[in-house]
């Protein structure tokens, strides 16, 4: 017999926090066996069986963690009204139930990390862990110097309001400029909003780097599992 809290059941099989796990319960929209759930619950996971809207919940036993280079053109999801492509037309068939850590939007490319391990996704994502996430940005504008220390302090503006962040300049050319940004805040499409602040327009955005987990040579639209190193390292 395995006894666990059902908040905590829920996120390890969909990869969302506790919080959002409560959210669903108080809205009772989870169901134990044939039972409406309630905040507090605890399950035997191994007999209690677990629904979501009617769609039966289990946690893996084997955990999984895969690094994808994520494509422009590509939507962080499983499905799309739009009939756009989504990562998971990348991966093989088996990986359809791991979940990403995080989401890159439509445009943007470069490194997902998608897993069945909830507690390390909440680990990754929430913004008390303060996690870095490395880009590299193309602008359409010569960003100034008292706009990089604007970025590197922290925006507080109509647009988008951001904590303090890294800024390296490679290079201005042609009235563009190449640079690295690093965050450990997980706002919907900061990065434009920040540049959006100064009326300079993302040409081209890429994530390099999770924490310590980088993107490496890893080929556009490849994927790789991560060494068991390599996961140690995201905890």
């Amino acid at each position: 017999m395995t006894k666990i809290r059902l908040q905590k059941f829920i996120r390890d099989s969909i990869g969302i926090s506790r919080r959002a796990a409560d959210d669903l319960i108080r809205d009772k929209k989870v169901k134990v066996n044939d039972n409406v759930a309630e905040l507090g619950t605890v399950i035997d996971s191994e007999s209690d069986k677990v629904f979501l809207e009617g769609k039966e919940l289990k946690a893996d036993k084997e955990l999984i963690y895969v690094a994808l280079n994520k494509p422009a053109g590509y939507i962080t999801s499983r499905t799309d009204p739009q009939q756009r492509r989504t990562i998971y037309k990348l991966l093989p068939d088996h990986f359809a139930h791991l979940f990403p850590v995080g989401r890159l939007d439509f445009y943007t490319e470069g490194l997902i990390i998608l897993t069945n391990d909830g507690s390390l996704a909440f680990n990754l994502t929430h913004p008390k862990f303060e996690v870095e996430k490395e880009y590299e940005v193309l602008t359409d504008r010569v960003l100034a110097k008292e706009q990089v220390a604007q970025i590197e302090k922290g925006i507080k503006s109509e647009i988008i309001n951001t904590s303090n962040a890294k800024v390296k300049i490679l290079s201005t050319e042609h009235s563009h400029t190449l640079l690295r940004l690093t965050l450990h805040e997980g706002q919907n499409r900061e990065i434009r909003k920040i540049f959006e602040v100064f009326n300079n327009k993302v040409l081209k955005l890429k994530r390099f780097r999770i924490k310590n987990l980088r993107l490496g040579s890893l080929d556009t639209g490849q994927w790789r599992l991560l060494t068991a190193e390599e996961v140690k390292d995201l905890t």
